[in-house]
């Protein structure tokens, strides 16, 4: 193989996907990426400053799934 052989490379999407795929049922969000399920579908179609917009605000959403889920008195209310 030549060196000045050009390397094929593809024009990747940025992602904040992270593999960790689960939606979480009250949220509604993922726990991985915190998107929601309409982002992810559209994520490919979205133009560049769209998704970088939503990725923005992305650390922002992390607070909705650190609140304590309610313990043993949550428990009770679904039993």
């Amino acid at each position: 193989m030549n060196d000045n052989t050009p390397v094929w490379t593809r024009d990747e999407i940025e992602s904040p996907c992270v593999r960790i795929c689960v939606v979480h049922p009250e949220a509604r969000i993922c726990t991985g990426c915190f998107r929601t399920i309409d982002e992810i579908s559209r994520w490919s179609k979205m133009s560049r400053d769209e998704r970088r917009e939503i990725m923005a605000a992305l650390p922002d959403r992390t607070s909705l799934l650190r609140k304590r889920r309610g313990g043993r008195s949550a428990r009770l209310k679904r039993g």
